[in-house]
């Protein structure tokens, strides 16, 4: 059996289940909504005040660029994960929907406590923004990380142990990373996987009481 058959025999049923479908897509449009009013609050916030707070970690070492390490790990793992995803529609709607969360409660964070970046901070550029967009790098996105969050988050919704195993070992990379380059505060790194929990675990809720009512 090809592949592309394969995925439709696994998405055909659960699109023709009502239930199910309005399911996905409401939480696609809330996805798309929430990442679109990050995206814009992300430039209006690189535009307000914020406090550099003293890290005493960062001050051990001088920053060092791993961008490329870091976004090769970053998409690989992305990719992987849409792949297995796509197996698996079910948690297809669970991982959008925790997602949907992890970017809301970073837009509500980020609000909250405005940061300026450390001073002595490698920003973190996106090589495929550089190359295909406008080249904006946002450098007051920190508390907290969404790198590492996301890559947690990808931890949690697998159900397939190696897959596990990768996707933890990756979140402990990425934010190695994201901490050898200054690019975000300690304690940007160590709570992102507790709202990448929180957020995992508000949304395992929601599809439990949907799928039984």
């Amino acid at each position: 059996m090809s592949i592309s058959r394969e995925l439709k025999n696994i998405w055909q049923p659960k699109l023709l289940n009502k239930s199910f479908r309005n399911r996905f897509f409401l939480s696609m449009a809330i996805l798309i909504t929430v990442l679109l009013s990050l995206a814009k609050f992300l430039v209006y916030n690189e535009k307000r005040p914020g406090t550099e707070i003293y890290d005493p970690v960062l001050t051990l070492f001088a920053p060092v660029d791993v961008t490329w390490l870091t976004f090769f790990l970053l998409y690989f793992s992305v990719i992987v994960m849409l792949v297995w995803l796509s197996f698996h529609p079910e948690i297809f709607l669970l991982a959008i929907q925790s997602y949907s969360f992890v970017a809301l409660f970073r837009l509500i964070t980020i609000y909250l406590l405005p940061l300026e970046a450390i001073h002595t901070i490698i920003p973190l550029k996106d090589p495929f923004v550089e190359f295909f967009g406008d080249g904006r790098t946002f450098l007051k996105d920190l508390f907290f990380s969404g790198h590492t969050a996301t890559m947690f988050l990808f931890f949690l919704v697998t159900t397939n142990k190696k897959l596990k195993r990768i996707f933890f070992a990756v979140t402990v990379l990425v934010a190695i990373c994201v901490l050898i380059q200054h690019v975000h505060y300690t304690v940007d790194v160590f709570s992102a996987p507790f709202f990448a929990y929180t957020s995992y675990r508000l949304a395992y809720l929601i599809n439990s009481r949907d799928r039984n009512s």
